[in-house]
């Protein structure tokens, strides 16, 4: 109970910044004999969060120990520990610093880190503009490469300028991703060269069936025309054979009326 509540005490006195759920155990994790000494081992890597007291001993549990309170290490072959990272500020605390781990900061709303780390916070920098470390602000990007022999290869981002190289690359690299579209460029104008040959294949033999299908209906030719003059002339006497006939048949019947009165 009472080593409960010194270790609340503790933890209130350090403001939580070792106070974690982490369980660090003490003492060497990799070790071998001492080529000097026979009764002693060497330490070559401490365990996680620990730090070497000394480099060989008797026993390997105390040649490393864990770093003390707001102490943190990364390195398990370090004869001492790192101090914990405050956030200050502008910037928030996202993750407590641990033996194993530097506290990890970030910034309030609006701003952004100034570096890797996030050791400052800044203005983020709108769209077009990067943050000047020298400067300490934000400068827009470069129009142009300093060296007129360069060309730009890449926009810049939030935290660097336009990036430039030389043109022989840039157009080297034009050439490689030609070549490499070259082979697919090729094969989609074979792909088009036979639907476009297929289709008309399609649509020539479509049209010689829609021409078996339909009846040919003859034109008349010189040898009709003068078959149906034949007719019409044959038509045309008969008619007048026969109205000669009813006209003599008449005159005769007029003739015996006459007689018989």
């Amino acid at each position: 109970m009472a080593v409960t509540l010194w270790m609340m005490l503790l933890c209130l006195l350090m403001h939580g910044s070792f106070c974690t759920n982490e369980h660090i155990e003490s003492g060497c994790l990799k070790w071998s004999l001492d080529k000097t000494d026979e009764n002693n081992v060497c330490c070559d890597v401490c365990r996680p969060g620990n730090h070497l007291v000394k480099r060989c001993g008797p026993s390997p549990e105390e040649l490393c120990t864990p770093c003390k309170p707001n102490r943190f290490t990364v390195q398990p072959d370090s004869f001492k520990c790192s101090q914990c990272t405050q956030c200050v500020g502008a910037q928030i605390l996202l993750e407590k610093c641990t033996p194993t781990r530097d506290t990890v900061c970030g910034c309030k709303e609006g701003l952004m880190c100034g570096d890797d780390q996030c050791s400052f916070c800044i203005t983020a920098c709108v769209n077009g503009t990067f943050y000047d470390q020298m400067q300490q602000r934000c400068k827009p990007w470069s129009t142009r490469c300093r060296n007129p022999d360069q060309v730009i290869v890449a926009k810049g981002d939030a935290f660097s300028d336009i990036k430039c190289d030389d043109a022989t690359a840039s157009a080297d690299y034009v050439d490689t991703l030609v070549l490499a579209l070259l082979p697919g460029m090729v094969i989609l104008l074979l792909l088009l060269i036979i639907f476009s040959v297929t289709l008309k294949l399609q649509q020539e033999k479509k049209s010689e069936k829609t021409k078996l299908e339909t009846p040919v209906i003859g034109t008349p030719t010189d040898n009709d025309d003068h078959m149906t003059l034949i007719a019409i002339e044959c038509s045309f006497h008969e008619a007048e054979q026969e109205q000669g006939s009813s006209l003599e048949s008449l005159v005769s019947e007029n003739s015996t009326k006459e007689l018989i009165e």
